[in-house]
């Protein structure tokens, strides 16, 4: 989960929140014993920093004459790596190999850091998935709510107000969006809070089409909200309907995939950007407030194609049926550690060991110094899935090795149970984020495109 930069606070007693001086050993209000350190908090989700950005972002262009299939008998099957991206970024110039849309070793100019001051646990979790049965939730977007149970979950006996909470024992009930899943077709999702955070911020719309040929189309976006900026949660949900809303429009049109994507990303971000009308004058009495923002991945299958499309660090991998041949990331982050990797100052391992590693360099929101789409298209020569995921499952399953292990075999044919196993994984390796993954099967190419 993302975050904004916030100013440094006074030190304040951990008991009573009292401001305290550096050398206090007692706090003075309430006495508490302020040598006792408390705990460092688990949860590393994503912090974020600045750097420049290629100014202007071009129209989409129309009419982009699609590739050809894999020619008949082709004995080179295409192996699917993130320097292999025949994509484009906002200046329409090809992906850098490290870090797709900007220039290897880039100056950052400022940092965000994620600490966020959260209890390490709620008393009412989530619905666990894995615990959950067969039976789809009803369709719905994930931004709806639902209406409050009438009965507590906690005491199981007191009535719940409209408010959401008990009005016997004053518990808050689980939110609709603590827990969400949904199918749309052959494309499931599953979005889960997590077992550390309040609220689930992470937010996503699913979707499937026709194209001006008849052929099937099938769209996930997934978002996640910068947790330390204002109403994260809305700038996700808005991000996701607005891309969303675009991809499903502009598909049945005759939309080459990728320039679609573009423009599903550009209405995403003046979606996420419409959020920041406060008045300047209001924040100066509050400058802990920023611009809502979150980051996006998407994916798109349609007529043999397969294109993504992300800003900041929420992933897509590739993972073919057979088990055997290579899975792939299809995304680089948007991300202090990918920087330095791609400026060869570091080794990956030494760059996601450091504390700065999930500092992201792109994101959504009125205070992103540039917009900066990254696309890529693929032609994969075999059936498989598409995994498009906010870091708080990646973070358990970084190595695209690693979430083909962690996916079921059956992943293709059972699209929600898949990402319900996906969220659970994410859990049982302590839920210390927001959790969102989307599973898109990949249909088999038609006969003689390549190997299967």
């Amino acid at each position: 989960m993302s975050q904004m930069p916030q100013q440094a606070a006074p030190a304040t007693c951990p008991s009573c929140a009292e401001p305290v001086e550096p050398d206090d050993l007692f706090c003075g209000a309430c006495g508490h014993d302020l040598s006792v350190l408390p705990a460092p908090p688990q949860d590393h989700s994503t912090p974020a920093m600045t750097g420049p950005r290629d100014s202007g972002v071009p129209a989409p262009r129309a009419g982009v004459e699609w590739p050809a299939p894999e020619p008949p008998g082709s004995d080179s099957p295409k192996t699917h790596l993130p320097t292999d991206l025949p994509g484009t970024d906002s200046g329409g110039h090809p992906l850098h190999p490290g870090t797709p849309g900007a220039p290897a070793g880039a100056p950052a100019s400022g940092v965000r850091l994620d600490r966020p001051t959260e209890p390490e646990e709620y008393p009412l979790q989530a619905p666990d998935p894995r615990a959950a049965g067969e039976t789809p939730a009803p369709e719905q977007r994930p931004e709806e709510h639902a209406q409050p149970a009438t009965t507590c979950v906690a005491c199981r006996a007191g009535r719940v107000d409209s408010d959401g909470y008990c009005e016997n024992c004053g518990h808050a009930q689980p939110r609709e969006r603590d827990h969400m899943e949904r199918e749309s077709g052959p494309v499931a999702a599953v979005s889960d809070r997590g077992l550390r955070h309040h609220r689930n911020e992470d937010s996503f719309a699913l979707g499937h089409t026709a194209l001006p040929d008849g052929g099937p189309a099938t769209l996930a976006v997934v978002c996640d909200g910068v947790s330390s900026a204002t109403r994260p949660d809305e700038a996700s949900a808005a991000a996701a309907r607005a891309a969303g809303d675009v991809l499903l429009a502009a598909l049945p049109r005759g939309t080459h995939p990728q320039a679609a994507m573009h423009e599903a990303i550009v209405a995403a971000a003046q979606a996420v950007n419409a959020l920041a009308g406060e008045p300047d004058a209001a924040r100066e009495h509050d400058p802990h407030q920023n611009a809502p923002a979150c980051t996006l991945v998407s994916a798109v299958v349609a007529a043999g194609l397969l294109v993504v499309g992300w800003v900041g660090d929420s992933r897509a991998y590739w993972v073919p049926d057979d088990r055997d041949a290579p899975p792939a990331r299809l995304t680089e982050d948007d991300s202090w550690a990918a920087q330095m990797v791609a400026a060869g100052l570091m080794s990956e391992a030494e760059a996601y060991a450091d504390e700065r590693a999930h500092a992201i360099t792109g994101w959504l929101g009125a205070d992103a110094y540039e917009l900066d789409p990254h696309t890529a298209s693929f032609k994969p020569d075999r059936p498989g899935v598409v995994v498009v995921c906010t870091d708080g499952l990646w973070n358990y399953a970084e190595t695209a090795r690693e979430m083909a292990e962690t996916i079921p075999a059956d992943a293709a044919a059972r699209p929600l149970h898949s990402a319900r196993v996906l969220v659970g994984h994410a859990l049982d390796g302590g839920g210390h984020d927001n959790v969102t993954v989307a599973v898109l099967p990949f249909p088999a190419p038609p006969q003689g495109a390549g190997s299967a």
